[in-house]
C-alpha cells in the first residue's frame, strides 16, 4: 500500500511540473546547462632531491650527503574522469661525497629539470570518488635536465685537499715532512667539466606517485615523489657503465581554476531543489516533505502532518465519517459507523451461510475454476482475506506463509497429491476447500 501511495505522490509531482511548464509560469526544472570545462591547475612546491650515482661510499659519511633542496612548479590539465597531462619544472641541487682510501670525490650542480607527464587518476569514481578530499595518482613522462656540477676541491686560500691514509686531509701529499692540516670549507668552487669531455644536458624518464589532500575547494596539498632515470653517467662527474638517478620528494599547494567538480547525477542538476522543497502536490497546506497523506482530496480538512482530520479518533476521517462522535473505544466499520454484537452476529450467520452455498455448489461440481471465481468475486469488491491462524494440519499449503489460502495454493497441493510427494490426504484437502470457504 506504501508503495502505491508513494508512486500516486509521484504521479502528482511530475503532473504538477508538466503542468507549470505547459502553463509558461516559473518551473521548478531549470533549463539544461552544460557542464563547465575543466581548466587547469597550478601548484607550487618545495621538496628535498636524493642523489644516486657512481659516487657515495666511504667513511664518514652521512645520509645528508647526498640531499639538497629545491622547488617545483606544475601546470595540469585534466582530461575527463582519469587522464591529466601535465608540465613540470624543478630547480634544485643535485650533491654527494665519497671518501675511502682510495677514492675522495664530492661533487655538487645546480639543476634545472623540465618534463611532460602523462596522469592517472585514481579518484575516478572507480577506486575513490571524485569528491573524495583523497585523490591519488600515477604519472610517468619524458623531460630534460640541464645540470652544472662543482667540486669542493680546495680551501677558501686555494689549497689542494690533500686526503691522507690517517683520516686527515692537509695541504700536501701524504706523508710529506711540515704539512699543515686542512679542513673542507664545502664550498664548491671547482667546476668539473672544465675539459667539456661530456654534455651537461640529457634527457629524463621522471615516474611519480602522490596523492591530493583537499583542503577547501579548488585548493589542496600536494605530497608526491618523482624517480627520475637520466640518459648520462657525468652528473657527478664520474663514469661506472651505469647512468645517474635522483629522486625528487616534494610538497605542494595546488590551486585548481574553475569551479570545484560536480560529481552528482547529471539527472539531478537540472532540478530545482528549493522548489521542489515548497511543492503541495494535494494543495492542503502541507509541504510534500512533511505530509505523511500526500494523496488528501481537494478541500478536506487536514492536521499538522497532512492528513484527514479525525476528531473521534475511530480509524476513519471526518470526511468519511458517517458517525463522526463514536464513542472512545467502540469498534467502527469502514464507514465509521459502531459495530453492534448483533450486527457482528449477523454478519458471520450471512458469511457463513455463504461459505456453505459456495461449498456445496463446488461439491456438486467441485473444479478449480469455480474457486477462482469465488476468490476473483470477493477481489472485485474490495475485500480482504483474514489473516487469521490456518489450522495446523492445513498450514503446509500456505506456501507464501502470508496468513490465507489462495486458489493458487490449493493447486499446487493437489498437485503435489498426484505426484505423490505430498502430506495431504483426500480427507485433508477436503478439510483445506473448506477452510478457503470459511476464512
Amino acid at each position: 500500500m506504501r508503495k502505491i501511495t508513494l508512486l500516486i505522490f509521484l504521479l502528482f509531482v511530475v503532473s504538477g511540473l508538466n503542468a507549470q511548464s505547459k502553463k509558461g509560469s516559473k518551473s521548478s526544472i531549470k533549463s539544461k546547462e552544460t557542464k563547465s570545462k575543466q581548466l587547469p591547475s597550478l601548484a607550487l612546491g618545495t621538496g628535498v632531491l636524493t642523489f644516486n650515482g657512481d659516487i657515495g661510499d666511504g667513511v664518514n659519511l652521512t645520509s645528508f650527503s647526498r640531499v639538497r633542496g629545491g622547488y617545483n612548479l606544475t601546470v595540469e590539465q585534466r582530461i575527463g574522469r582519469v587522464i591529466g597531462i601535465s608540465l613540470n619544472g624543478v630547480y634544485g641541487k643535485l650533491a654527494d661525497s665519497e671518501r675511502g682510501a682510495k677514492r675522495n670525490l664530492n661533487f655538487q650542480s645546480k639543476i634545472i629539470q623540465a618534463d611532460f607527464n602523462l596522469l592517472l587518476h585514481l579518484d575516478n569514481d572507480f577506486l575513490f570518488k571524485r569528491s573524495s578530499i583523497f585523490a591519488p595518482y600515477l604519472s610517468a613522462g619524458f623531460g630534460y635536465l640541464k645540470f652544472d656540477s662543482y667540486g669542493d676541491l680546495t680551501d677558501k686560500n686555494g689549497k689542494k685537499y690533500n686526503y691522507w691514509t690517517d683520516g686527515t686531509i692537509r695541504d700536501f701529499p701524504d706523508s710529506t715532512q711540515g704539512a699543515s692540516i686542512l679542513y673542507r670549507d664545502y664550498t664548491y668552487e671547482t667546476k668539473l667539466n672544465d675539459s667539456a669531455k661530456y654534455a651537461d644536458n640529457t634527457f629524463s624518464i621522471p615516474l611519480s606517485l602522490g596523492v591530493n589532500l583537499k583542503i577547501v575547494d579548488n585548493l589542496y596539498v600536494n605530497l608526491g615523489a618523482t624517480y627520475y632515470m637520466t640518459m648520462s653517467d657525468w652528473i657527478d662527474d664520474y663514469q661506472s657503465g651505469t647512468n645517474d638517478s635522483y629522486i625528487y620528494a616534494n610538497f605542494a599547494l595546488q590551486y585548481n581554476f574553475g569551479k570545484p567538480y560536480d560529481d552528482s547525477d547529471p539527472v539531478y542538476q537540472t532540478v530545482d531543489f528549493s522548489s521542489l522543497d515548497k511543492l503541495d502536490s494535494d494543495e492542503d497546506g502541507v509541504k510534500d516533505g512533511d505530509d505523511l497523506c500526500p494523496g488528501t482530496p481537494k478541500k478536506v480538512k487536514v492536521a499538522f502532518d497532512g492528513c484527514p482530520e479525525d476528531n473521534d479518533q475511530d480509524g476513519v476521517p471526518d470526511y468519511l465519517d458517517k458517525e463522526p462522535l463514536t464513542k472512545a473505544g467502540a469498534v467502527v466499520d469502514e464507514k465509521g459507523v459502531t459495530v453492534t454484537e448483533k450486527m457482528i452476529a449477523d454478519r458471520q450467520a450471512e458469511f457463513s451461510a455463504q461459505a456453505t452455498e459456495r461449498s456445496n455448489v463446488f461439491n456438486e461440481n467441485p473444479n478449480l475454476g469455480y474457486l477462482k471465481d469465488v476468490e476473483s468475486q470477493f477481489k472485485s469488491k474490495g475485500g480482504k482475506r483474514s489473516s487469521g491462524s490456518i489450522p495446523v494440519q492445513l498450514r503446509p499449503a500456505d506456501l507464501n506463509t502470508d496468513g490465507y489460502i489462495s486458489t493458487e495454493e490449493i493447486s499446487k497441493a493437489i498437485d503435489s497429491f498426484f505426484e505423490g510427494d505430498s502430506e495431504f490426504t483426500v480427507e485433508k484437502l477436503n478439510d483445506l476447500i473448506d477452510f478457503f470457504f470459511e476464512q
